[in-house]
C-alpha cells in the first residue's frame, strides 16, 4: 500500500517555513562554532571550563605554566613493544605455580586473540624477594628487581583491545584509533619546554626498528604539527646537521641571516600570518639543534664506568650486541633528560622483523627462548638508567614510566609454548618525582588473568601522569571538529593511592 500523500498545508510543503527553519539552523550552528572557539560555551562534560594554553605562533615551544604546582617537570617513558608478560616479570602468583598444568577455572574452551587456550602455566623463571620491601620479582629481570624499593608497581591495569596496533595507540594516545595526539604531544602542547636548543619531545625507537604503529606513538594528531616527537636514536642520529661539502661556515651563517631577514620583512607585511611565524620558529629550532644535538648525542664523552654500568661496552653475541645497542639509547635518554628535554619516549622492542616474537615481547609460540633474549636486553640498561638518574639527582624532577600495550594470559596457548594477549590485567610501574617508592598498587586475580582490586584504566593512568606534571586532565583540551578534545576522552580519575 502506498503511503498517504502529505496534506497541502503540511509544514514540509511550506517553502517560506522551510527556508526560515534552514536559516535558523545554519545560524545556530555558526553561533555554536564561534562561541566554542572563544570558550564561551557551557562547561565540558566534566563540569569544568577548558584551560587551553595560549601559544604564540612564533614561539610554540616557549615554557608555559602548569595548572597547579607540579611534582615532576620531565617525563621519561620506557615502552616495551609487543606486550611484555606481567606473569614472567613483576606479578607473582603462587596459585599459578600450585595449579600449573590445570585448566583455568571457569574458562574451559576459552578462545582469546590467537585461538583456544591450554592449561595454566607457571613462569619458567623463579620469583625471589627483592629489596627491603621483599617484593617478589622474576629472575628474568634481576637488575630491575634489585631496584624494587624505588619502583611503584600498578598491577591492576586494564585496556580496551587485545590487538597490538590499537593497543599501542591506546597506551600512547588514549584512543585505539589512529589520528589522536600522543601523550608527549599533549604534554609539550600544555607546557612547552625550558630548553630552546633541543626538541621539547624526543622519541627513541629501538635499535631493531620502529614499534608496530610507528610514528602514531609520538604523533601530534590534530594538535599543531610543532608538537610531534622528534625521532632519532644512538644508532640513527639526526641527519643533515652539518653543512654539505663545499659550503663554508661563513657562507652557511650568511645564508641563514639572509633568510631570517627576508622572513622578518614578510612577517612585518603580514603580521597575522601564524603559519609563517610557526615555520620560522621551526627553522630557528633546527638551526639551534645543529649546535646542540651533536653534543648531546656524542656518547664518547661518557666515562668508562658509566658505559659499563649500562652494558654498552659488550658485544660478541646476539644478546650482548642487542643489549649494547639498547644501552646506548638509554644513555642518550639520560643525556636528553639532563639537558632539560621535557618528554622522552624510549622504546624497547620493534615491529616484527624475522618472525613473531623475535624483535619484541610478543611471546606466543616459544616464550622461554624469546624472553631469554628480551629480558637480558631490557633489564640491565633500564636498571642502569634508573640508577644513573637517581645518582645525578634527576629523579627529583623526572617521572619515569614503564609500560606496555597489554599483558599476557596465565595459560599457554593450545599446542604452543607461549602466552596469548590479555588486556584484562597487566602491570606498569612508575618511579621518581611524585610517586610512592616500594609500593604495589592494585592486584589481579589469583592467576594473574583479570584486574580485581583497585582497577586502573589507561585513562586513569594518563590522568595520573598529567596530574604529576601539574595538569588537570579534565581541563587540558584542544578544540577540534566541534569538540573539546582531551587525552582522557570523557573518562579517567587520578590514582591518588600512588602519589607520594
Amino acid at each position: 500500500m502506498n503511503p498517504s500523500p502529505l496534506p497541502a498545508h503540511h509544514p514540509l510543503l511550506n517553502r517560506r517555513r522551510f527556508l526560515g527553519d534552514a536559516a535558523c539552523g545554519l545560524g545556530a550552528i555558526a553561533l555554536t562554532h564561534l562561541l566554542g572557539r572563544q570558550g564561551l560555551l557551557a562547561a565540558s562534560v566534566s563540569g569544568k571550563e577548558p584551560l587551553r594554553p595560549v601559544i604564540p605562533p612564533g614561539q610554540p615551544y616557549a615554557p608555559r605554566a602548569p595548572h597547579f604546582p607540579p611534582r615532576a617537570k620531565n617525563v621519561l617513558v620506557i615502552f616495551c613493544s609487543g606486550a611484555c608478560s606481567q606473569l614472567d616479570t613483576f606479578d607473582y602468583k603462587p596459585e599459578l605455580i600450585r595449579h600449573h598444568g590445570k585448566p583455568l577455572p571457569g574458562a574451559e574452551g576459552l578462545i582469546t586473540f590467537q585461538g583456544e587456550q591450554g592449561a595454566l602455566t607457571r613462569s619458567p623463571w623463579e620469583f625471589r624477594p627483592r629489596g627491603q620491601s621483599g617484593k617478589m620479582i622474576s629472575d628474568l629481570v634481576p637488575h630491575l628487581g634489585a631496584l624494587a624499593d624505588d619502583l611503584c608497581f600498578i598491577h591492576s591495569m586494564q585496556g580496551k583491545t587485545n590487538t597490538h596496533g590499537p593497543g599501542e595507540n591506546f597506551m600512547s594516545t588514549g584512543f585505539t584509533r589512529d589520528g589522536f595526539p600522543s601523550l608527549g604531544a599533549w604534554v609539550t602542547y600544555a607546557l612547552g619546554t625550558e630548553d630552546q636548543s633541543l626538541p621539547a619531545y624526543v622519541a627513541l625507537p629501538d635499535p631493531r626498528g620502529k614499534p608496530q604503529n610507528s610514528v602514531n606513538n609520538w604523533a601530534p594528531g590534530f594538535l599543531p604539527a610543532a608538537f610531534q616527537g622528534t625521532e632519532f636514536n644512538a644508532t640513527n642520529p639526526l641527519r643533515h646537521l652539518t653543512p654539505p661539502p663545499g659550503i663554508s661556515a661563513r657562507t652557511d651563517v650568511a645564508t641563514r641571516d639572509f633568510l631570517q631577514g627576508l622572513n622578518a620583512r614578510h612577517a612585518e607585511r603580514f603580521p597575522g600570518d601564524t603559519e609563517l611565524a610557526a615555520r620560522i620558529a621551526s627553522y630557528e629550532l633546527a638551526a639551534r639543534m645543529q649546535l646542540a644535538v651533536p653534543g648531546v648525542a656524542d656518547l664518547s664523552t661518557e666515562p668508562p664506568h658509566i658505559i659499563k654500568l649500562y652494558g654498552a661496552d659488550e658485544g660478541g653475541s646476539k644478546v650482548k650486541d642487542l643489549r649494547a645497542a639498547y644501552a646506548r639509547n638509554c644513555i642518550l635518554a639520560r643525556r636528553l633528560i639532563e639537558q632539560g628535554v621535557r618528554f622522552v619516549q624510549l622504546f624497547n622492542g620493534a615491529y616484527q622483523t624475522g618472525g613473531e616474537g623475535v624483535s619484541n615481547w610478543d611471546g606466543h609460540k616459544d616464550l622461554f627462548n624469546q624472553y631469554s633474549v628480551h629480558g637480558p636486553v631490557m633489564d640491565q640498561p633500564t636498571a642502569a638508567l634508573l640508577l644513573d638518574l637517581k645518582q645525578r639527582g634527576l629523579l627529583r624532577d623526572t617521572l619515569v614510566v614503564w609500560c606496555t600495550e597489554f599483558g599476557r594470559m596465565p595459560t599457554f596457548q593450545k599446542g604452543a609454548q607461549g602466552r596469548d594477549h590479555n588486556p584484562d590485567g597487566f602491570t606498569c610501574w612508575l618511579a621518581g618525582a611524585g610517586v610512592k617508592a616500594g609500593l604495589s598498587y592494585g592486584a589481579t586475580d589469583d592467576f594473574g588473568h583479570r584486574a580485581v582490586e583497585d582497577i586502573v584504566t589507561v585513562h586513569d593512568f594518563h590522568a595520573t601522569l598529567l596530574h604529576l606534571l601539574g595538569l588537570d586532565h579534565e581541563r587540558l583540551t584542544y578544540y577540534h571538529n566541534g569538540l573539546e578534545r582531551r587525552l582522557t576522552d570523557v573518562e579517567g580519575h587520578v590514582v591518588t593511592g600512588v602519589l607520594a
